[in-house]
């Protein structure tokens, strides 16, 4: 299937190196990441899980749960862990699906159409509390995923989310963003936005990020 954003992220049970997982029970009211893998003790995606588990402070005070998802069983998950954590000097604290049966992978329409062998594609699923999918990226094998980037889109949805403002290029958290152009109300724009704007053309109003 052919998942767009704002579909529901599909609900799924699958063993994982912290027990079986029932998907959106185990998400609750939490923002989700949700990234694949090819295959256990691949070097990039060493890096990778090492990295989600370096930066779990900063998941979890956006209030996210990062979950991944391999091919491989769950034994060969656990011994990968123990290299991720002697390599990248970080201690893995989230668990890797283990989708021998490519359960997840076909739900998420991640195996790759052109592969030699039905390995998942390096794809990530960036899910909010109501469980819609708000973001995608999917990665060539050559090419580790940017966990500041994620980091980044998640600040961008969860503070565009609260209010009625958009993120330009390159924006991070702190910049100046950009007044949506539905937003026409003077007074509404006055209350919202009482450090005012910047009219660089009509419908490129720049202002101070409203929740700094």
């Amino acid at each position: 299937m052919t998942l767009r954003l704002g579909d529901t992220a599909p609900d799924f049970t699958q063993e994982s190196t912290e027990g079986t997982i029932r998907f959106h029970e185990w998400a609750g009211d939490a923002w989700v990441v949700l990234f694949s893998h090819p295959a256990d003790f691949t070097p990039v995606c060493t890096t990778e899980l090492g990295k989600t588990a370096a930066l779990g402070g900063e998941f979890a005070k956006r209030g996210v749960k990062p979950i991944a998802v391999s091919v491989d069983p769950v034994e060969s998950h656990k011994a990968w862990v123990n290299d991720i954590n002697e390599t990248q000097r970080t201690t893995v604290n989230f668990p890797i699906l283990a989708d021998a049966d490519k359960k997840v992978a076909t739900l998420y329409d991640m195996i790759h159409p052109n592969s030699l062998v039905n390995a998942t594609v390096r794809s990530v699923f960036i899910i909010d509390p109501k469980k819609a999918i708000r973001a995608t990226l999917t990665y060539p094998a050559s090419t580790g995923r940017n966990f500041d980037e994620i980091l980044r889109v998640i600040d961008s949805l969860q503070l565009t989310d609260g209010h009625k403002v958009a993120t330009p290029a390159n924006w991070k958290d702190g910049d100046d963003v950009v007044i949506i152009p539905s937003l026409q109300d003077p007074e509404e724009i006055a209350r919202r936005f009482p450090k005012g704007f910047k009219a660089v053309k009509p419908y490129l109003r720049l202002t101070a990020q409203p929740n700094k």
